[in-house]
């Protein structure tokens, strides 16, 4: 899988079109348990279990942060557990989720499918395919990551209209097995036609050796890294959450903001690949300290500006810096502590992203009642990103020296 000199996009799939259809797809489906296809059917869940929004808001929190334990436990697994048998189990389990969501009436059973659903799809699935990837190439890393970068935003792409037209014609649990039935055959192709890649240590025995050696939570170096890591995903939770108080306090309109939502999915396709391209190219230590500019300029802008163009702005700025944000964080996890404990490093990771952004509307709604502006909230932004910025030097250096 891993290949001895760099090559372009064309011949990185030519060459690898197995690994990275697997990889690929897992994260595509991965958005089976993402908040925003959750979302879709957000009011049907919340009528067949008898509950209101504010119940299932809840109750959504809770299972969200109980997914982010469950994925830094299992997550590590994938060090040792072969990837067909490790991407077979969570299949399965998404489909014993789905089948418990879409068809129990009792509350419980049906929650369980959620949480099977937001922990297999949201949780593992992602970090199996972001894994396998940053593992199973050395060179072409940085492209091979960013292929995968585009799963997600294509599932943002596809999902919603596609959902939308089948509900013409069918029931929102019927929509969920269609999707679902499509997206199973894909992996049946997967399972008996590609050459899946092994495992870095042949059985759990030599993998709890080499872990009892290493604990990634008992290292500075991630704990000085982490800051950075999240910082994306756990303010723009509360940006999206809070949409509406932050067009209100830019002056600016609502069909501005959703106008803007829909340019930083799109510039987020070309500027992913450019990123896995310059990561392999240039480095992942240069790229890894000026990805984050674009956000940095953004929230800035944002903050001092009014009206429409705060809010393309800030759009903008976020879409070019997300873009390339889990190339660079599954890049730079590999090369500080190698393929063979990337289950593990990835899996903590994951749950401390789980975690920030549970965290993150909480925190974010605690301030807007004590009436504290959204630019004042873009300005602590701001300063949360450059210490988390100026702490993740010590990290990148280690990188750019090669230990």
């Amino acid at each position: 899988m891993t290949k001895s000199q760099q090559v372009n996009y064309a011949n990185l799939l030519r060459q690898n079109g197995g690994l990275l259809a697997i990889t690929f797809l897992a994260v595509f489906t991965g958005n089976l348990g993402q908040s925003f296809f959750i979302g879709l059917f957000q009011a049907d869940i919340s009528e067949q279990l008898q509950i209101s929004t504010a119940q299932f808001g809840s109750i959504y929190s809770i299972i969200t942060l109980i997914s982010g334990f469950l994925v830094m436990h299992f997550g590590a697994k994938i060090d040792w557990i072969s990837p067909r048998s490790y991407a077979l189990a969570i299949l399965l389990s998404l489909l014993l989720g789905l089948l418990l969501l879409t068809t129990s009436n009792g509350w419980i059973y049906a929650l369980l499918g959620l949480a099977l659903v937001r922990v297999c799809g949201q949780g593992m699935m992602t970090h199996f395919g972001n894994t396998v990837a940053g593992r199973e190439f050395n060179q072409n890393r940085g492209r091979a990551l960013g292929i995968n970068a585009l799963a997600m935003p294509s599932g943002e792409v596809i999902l919603p209209p596609l959902t939308g037209m089948l509900l013409i014609w069918l029931s929102w649990q019927q929509v969920w097995w269609v999707i679902t039935l499509i997206l199973i055959a894909l992996w049946v192709v997967l399972f008996l036609k590609v050459d899946w890649p092994q495992s870095p240590h042949k059985h759990a025995k030599a993998a709890k050796q080499a872990s009892n050696n290493f604990k990634p939570s008992r290292d500075k170096q991630f704990w000085l890294l982490i800051p950075m890591l999240i910082v994306l995903p756990s303010t723009l939770t509360g940006i999206f959450v809070y949409q509406s108080q932050l067009t209100q306090h830019l002056n600016a309109s609502p069909s501005s903001y959703i106008l803007a939502l829909t340019a930083m999915g799109i510039i987020r396709f070309p500027i992913a690949l450019l990123g896995g391209r310059w990561i392999d190219d240039i480095g992942v230590s240069k790229i890894a300290r000026s990805y984050l500019a674009p956000y940095a300029i953004a929230l800035l802008l944002s903050a001092l500006l009014s009206g429409d163009s705060a809010i393309w702005i800030l759009m903008i700025g976020a879409g070019i810096s997300m873009s390339m944000s889990s190339t660079v964080a599954d890049s730079l996890l590999v090369e500080l502590w190698g393929k063979e404990r990337l289950g593990r490093v990835r899996a903590l990771r994951a749950a401390l992203l789980v975690f920030s952004t549970g965290i993150a509307p909480a925190l974010f709604g605690f301030l807007l009642d004590a009436d504290i502006s959204f630019r004042t909230l873009l300005l602590g932004m701001l300063c949360y990103l450059a210490i988390a910025w100026l702490m993740a030097q010590s990290p990148i250096n280690r990188v750019n020296q090669g230990s």
